[in-house]
C-alpha cells in the first residue's frame, strides 16, 4: 500500500535527457513589444507598476508523457515586489492550465541566474499552444536571455 501511495504522490522519473524543443533569440519576435525591448543578446524591461509580460506563444511539436521545462537567465534591479515565470498550456477542448514559478520568485537587485518553470504532461496530454510569460508584481527593471524550452521523456 505504501508503494502505491508513493507512486501516486511522487514526481515522475525521467526516462532520458532533456531535448531542446525551441531556443529563442532576439531575432524571434516577442508577443509584448512594450515595455520589452531587445538589449544586447537578450531583452530588458523597465516597468513602473506590476504587470504580466507575454514573451512567446508557440504551437509545440506533439508532446506527450514528458516534463516540459521553460528556462532562462535573468537579472533584476530594484524590483519592488516579486518576479517569476509563468507557462500556460492550452489543451484542445479542455482549456488552459498553468505552472507558475512562485517557488523561484525574485525580488530586489540580483545578478544573472537561471530560473525555470516546469509542467508535467501525462500520457495522452498534448498541448496545442504554450504561452511563456514573465510576471512582475511591482516596479523595477529586468533583463532576460538564453531562453529555451525543453522536454524530458518520463518513464
Amino acid at each position: 500500500m505504501l508503494q502505491w501511495f508513493r507512486s501516486q504522490t511522487s514526481a515522475p522519473v525521467p526516462a532520458g535527457p532533456p531535448v531542446a524543443v525551441r531556443r529563442f533569440t532576439t531575432s524571434d519576435p516577442t508577443i509584448s513589444q512594450d515595455p520589452l525591448k531587445v538589449d544586447g543578446d537578450g531583452w530588458s524591461a523597465e516597468i513602473s507598476d506590476g504587470q504580466t509580460i507575454p514573451l512567446f506563444e508557440i504551437a509545440p511539436p506533439p508532446l506527450d508523457h514528458c516534463l516540459i521545462t521553460w528556462r532562462l537567465k535573468m537579472k533584476t534591479e530594484g524590483l519592488a515586489d516579486k518576479a517569476y515565470l509563468e507557462m500556460w498550456c492550452r489543451f484542445d477542448g479542455r482549456g488552459e492550465f498553468f505552472s507558475k514559478g512562485f517557488d523561484h520568485a525574485i525580488i530586489g537587485t540580483n545578478d544573472w541566474a537561471s530560473y525555470e518553470v516546469t509542467f508535467f504532461l501525462q500520457k495522452g496530454q498534448s498541448p496545442d499552444l504554450l504561452k511563456l510569460n514573465l510576471a512582475m508584481e511591482g516596479a523595477g527593471s529586468v533583463w532576460i536571455k538564453d531562453v529555451e524550452l525543453t522536454q524530458t521523456p518520463l518513464s
